[in-house]
């Protein structure tokens, strides 16, 4: 299956891309690394939102295992993904790529509110927009605030980078013999429970139609050999 050209997309990342080969925290190197790869993202005409998970300084539903109200510990793990935000604003604005910030829990001091007209504004002027925060409310991942976002912006796609070339019918790290999927629908990924991302995100796309493209991150130049049509991915879509 050919994979369509895309306009407009939502760039989810995880915190732990951030980390590079430490074990926790924010590397700059990898930042800058990764913010080299939207940069070119951005100068091949792309218009592009970021979310960024925040698994580097804190999880949420970790917290919670341990005992702490998991409300509260939601709540942590959405400051930390401001965090990862601004940090990835750095390293764009440092590679000339003007950049704006929205959170759903305000913190004018530091970055915009998460207003949807806006945020549009920002993106017709060639800005890259990074939303954070997640939703603003506890139990829902990153995930779900990406595809949420995704389609508040009508992205035409939202993209998930992630450490591994696309979808398996079981985890490629863990059996040789995994079988990659090239396209896939969203039913069979929610029926085969194939963890591309949280029910509640992988349903939010299916419902608005927006296409999940799984790929690489870690591999320089992946990105936008994959938004060219090129590259080693998966697309889920309403179609098999």
């Amino acid at each position: 299956m050919a994979r369509p050209r895309f306009h407009r997309i939502l760039l989810k990342l995880s915190g732990e891309a951030l980390m590079g080969p430490g074990q926790f925290g924010i590397d700059p190197a990898t930042v800058a690394s990764l913010a080299g790869e939207v940069q070119a993202a951005r100068a091949a005409g792309m218009e592009l939102c970021l979310v960024i998970g925040g698994g580097n300084i804190f999880r949420g539903m970790a917290g919670a295992a341990k005992g702490m109200d998991r409300a509260q510990a939601d709540y942590m793990g959405m400051l930390a993904t401001v965090m990862n935000a601004l940090a990835m604003q750095n390293a764009l604005e440092q590679l000339g790529v003007e950049t704006r910030v929205q959170s759903a829990i305000k913190m004018d001091q530091v970055c915009e509110p998460v207003i949807r007209r806006r945020a549009e504004r920002h993106l017709a002027k060639g800005r890259v927009v990074i939303f954070a925060a997640g939703v603003g409310s506890p139990y829902f991942t990153t995930d779900t605030g990406a595809a949420l976002r995704a389609a508040e912006m009508r992205c035409d796609a939202l993209f998930k980078g992630t450490s591994v070339d696309g979808v398996y019918d079981s985890d490629p790290k863990a059996n040789a013999s995994a079988k990659r999927y090239d396209s896939i629908g969203y039913d069979r990924v929610l029926g085969d429970d194939l963890r591309v991302m949280d029910a509640a995100a992988v349903a939010l796309c299916r419902d608005n139609d927006i296409p999940i493209v799984v790929f690489n991150i870690r591999q320089p130049g992946n990105l936008a050999r994959v938004l060219a049509g090129d590259g080693t991915a998966t697309i889920v879509t309403n179609e098999e």
